[in-house]
């Protein structure tokens, strides 16, 4: 098959010919027909991820068809339309049997600790506890675009931070997870502040639903900014980006009692910042929360959302490449510009 292979951190993907995957006893062999582009695989490309070894397919925002399936595999048949969170639980620990398969002990991580889907076939292990059945109506693309970040963020905004309509939600970061909280955030009710420095991720907020915008770069104290524009702070802020001045400034973004909760990747130095505990956590009482991915189980809620006209996932596809485009693609991932979500639909090319 045909797959983008690493072989040197942080230099162009290789387009070339591997082995197929084998399909696990318990598992599936997707066609691959489309993957998001995610500032994870970026995060993986320039070597910051500890789980990638070298070679490695990166890609974990798939949608596909299943085209073989192991003997112990009885959900799913060759022609489904599928996908599947990225973090793949083992689906019989306790945390699995309990709902919580994003912090199972014996996870896979597409594209992570296995060989992930910018190639033309994928294999998912445990795929009756792991696949997802598309809807008819959805496309591939869209599908993949949705990938981790539209349903991270719907873990994020409406799992974790439990938001209520009325309240604010401020977003900090507006690449594809933020957008996603965004327009998940204002069809739920809520009133959305996006922060961003990029004029043009904010017009795309502004676009997507949220009720005002701040660029970051014209204040003194965007915490402060935020709390004067929302009466007195964000009931739930996020961190869509991972690094330390945006965790910062979505924590004084909260009002008293405030909820944070914690998309963005932390690695490196910003994996342990400063945390103002007594003005903040203890006085405000604000209260953290960290989230990773979805379960299988709560596709089906999403969907649903999408079905009935409240998200509109595919305004988030900004641009569809082939595989060979993928290595320009992270390579301008590095001046954290543009907006939207790029995908690769074209594995033949």
């Amino acid at each position: 098959m045909r797959a983008a292979l690493l072989i040197h951190y942080n230099t162009p993907v290789e387009v070339k010919d591997v082995p197929d995957p084998a399909c696990p006893v318990d598992g599936a062999i997707i066609a691959v027909r489309a993957c998001g582009v995610c500032r994870s695989d970026h995060h993986a490309w320039k070597g910051a991820d500890p789980d990638v070894v070298l070679p490695h397919v990166m890609g974990h925002e798939f949608a596909g068809e299943v085209i073989e399936t192991g003997a112990e595999c009885h959900r799913f048949r060759t022609g489904d339309r599928v996908t599947a969170p990225f973090v793949l639980g083992c689906g019989s620990c306790p945390d699995c049997r309990g709902g919580e398969p994003t912090i199972c002990n014996h996870q896979e991580v597409i594209g992570f600790t296995q060989w992930g889907a910018f190639a033309e076939r994928l294999a998912i292990p445990r795929a009756d506890f792991n696949l997802v059945r598309l809807p008819e109506a959805m496309d591939y693309a869209v599908a993949a675009g949705m990938g981790c970040r539209v349903t991270t963020s719907f873990r994020a905004v409406v799992d974790r931070a439990k938001i209520q309509p009325g309240e604010w939600l401020s977003v900090h970061g507006c690449g594809g997870v933020g957008l996603s909280a965004i327009m998940i955030g204002a069809a739920l009710g809520a009133q959305v502040l996006a922060v961003d420095v990029n004029p043009e991720a904010l017009a795309m907020a502004r676009a997507l639903g949220a009720n005002a915008t701040l660029d970051a770069t014209a204040q003194d104290d965007t915490g402060a900014a935020v709390r004067d524009l929302t009466g007195g702070g964000a009931h739930v802020s996020l961190d869509a980006l991972g690094i330390t001045n945006t965790f910062h400034n979505s924590l004084k973004s909260l009002r008293k009692m405030g909820r944070h909760v914690q998309i963005g990747m932390p690695l490196g130095a910003h994996a342990s910042p400063t945390l103002p505990l007594l003005e903040l956590v203890y006085s405000r009482q604000i209260t953290l929360h960290g989230t990773r991915g979805i379960g299988a189980d709560r596709f089906s809620a999403l969907f649903d959302m999408i079905s009935a006209g409240r998200l509109a996932p595919e305004r988030l596809v900004s641009n569809r490449i082939p595989l060979s485009g993928l290595a320009e693609a992270l390579s301008r991932m590095d001046s954290y510009q543009g907006a939207g979500v790029t995908v690769v639909d074209r594995m033949d090319a």
